[in-house]
């Protein structure tokens, strides 16, 4: 816990983006188990409950054009507005998470973002905080992750891009919860092709289950 508080504090947003061998198709990220969510999170939730929910609305947005050109919108504009500065430069303070005017690091980047595309329609458990680290590094980061039909999608403030988490080469740590005010810890990338084939045959499954019963039909994923 000590290194871990060390770590975040170190400087979050000294951070490069570059495609590695990729999946064929888009990647879920597979979650492990509770995680740790930096320590100047629990202030700013305090101050913004809005942006920290995670539980309200779809937590998957259908990928269609127009929400693709949205994430592309806000990731572009964001970046454009705001001036990268650590935030002792701004605030005075180490590690501070704000809504940024002119000038921000990393997480106010990716709290901004979250913030344009709720005013969009985006469900708010569908925009998730998350931390990762450099490849070789200890060098904190933070994105945001939009999960989409297509996978799980980061928007970066060192990217003009929009890309598959799975095609960058940050060591991604930990997102919020979808289903609590925590954190829950990141492990590999899961094909979505896998994991719809697997909520279609747990589906189906109900669906038997519930004719040997002798109970009306049901199909719908759990």
């Amino acid at each position: 816990m000590r290194k871990f508080l060390l770590v975040l504090s170190a400087g979050w947003c000294m951070a490069t983006i570059a495609t590695t061998s990729g999946f064929a198709e888009g990647t879920e990220m597979e979650l492990t188990g509770k995680g740790l969510g930096p320590p100047a999170f629990r202030a700013f939730c305090g101050q913004y409950p809005s942006l920290c929910n995670t539980r309200t609305g779809a937590k998957v947005v259908q990928l269609t054009e127009e929400r693709r050109k949205q994430l592309q919108s806000v990731n572009l504009s964001v970046n454009a507005a705001i001036r990268q500065q650590s935030d002792m430069q701004t605030n005075g303070v180490e590690d501070l998470w704000t809504i940024p005017t002119k000038a921000g690091d990393c997480e106010d980047f990716a709290i901004l973002k979250k913030r344009e595309l709720m005013r969009r329609g985006w469900p708010a458990a569908s925009l998730l905080l998350t931390v990762a680290r450099l490849p070789f590094s200890n060098e904190g980061h933070v994105v945001l992750t939009a999960r989409t039909s297509d996978g799980d999608l980061i928007l970066d403030s060192r990217s003009s891009s929009i890309k598959d988490w799975s095609d960058t080469y940050y060591r991604y740590y930990a997102r919020q919860s979808q289903y609590s005010a925590g954190w829950e810890r990141i492990g590999k990338a899961i094909p979505v092709s896998s994991t719809a084939k697997l909520k279609a045959a747990r589906a189906h499954t109900a669906s038997i289950r519930l004719q040997d019963l002798g109970l009306i039909e049901v199909s719908a994923p759990r």
